[in-house]
């Protein structure tokens, strides 16, 4: 389905009212969508699929998905979590996940942002330079 401009200006308009200093109130995003739902104005399914696309990106800038190959002592945790709310304010939590098909290294994903420092990304970059 596309969206048009107004569809989009409206629901980036409604996700800043579902901000709550700085973070998405799931609260008053389930207010606006029932109130959406109930009234049904002309267009609203472009502007509720819109809505959720950036309540959801909101959503993931706020959580940080750390794999590694192995697990990570509390020391190491802390430390890459102190450098993410350095990096993206003190609102971001970690998710730790073991990854074994990395083979070493991290890689870390904030919404749309990712920093693969893996030995399975440097062999599969090598691989493609030289074939």
């Amino acid at each position: 389905m596309k969206i048009g401009k107004e569809a989009q200006r409206t629901a980036r308009k409604l996700c800043e009212a579902a901000l709550v200093d700085g973070k998405v109130d799931l609260v008053v995003v389930s207010k606006i969508v029932s109130r959406l739902s109930a009234t049904r104005p002309r267009g609203y399914l472009p502007v509720v699929t819109a809505f959720w696309r950036l309540v959801k990106l909101e959503l993931s800038k706020s959580e940080a998905i750390v794999e590694s190959a192995v697990a990570l002592d509390n020391a190491m945790q802390h430390s890459v979590l102190t450098d993410l709310r350095a990096k993206y304010g003190k609102q971001i939590e970690a998710i730790f996940k073991l990854n074994p098909d990395l083979i070493g290294g991290l890689r870390i994903r904030v919404g749309s942002d990712v920093w693969d420092g893996s030995v399975k990304n440097r062999i599969d970059r090598l691989s493609n330079k030289f074939c």
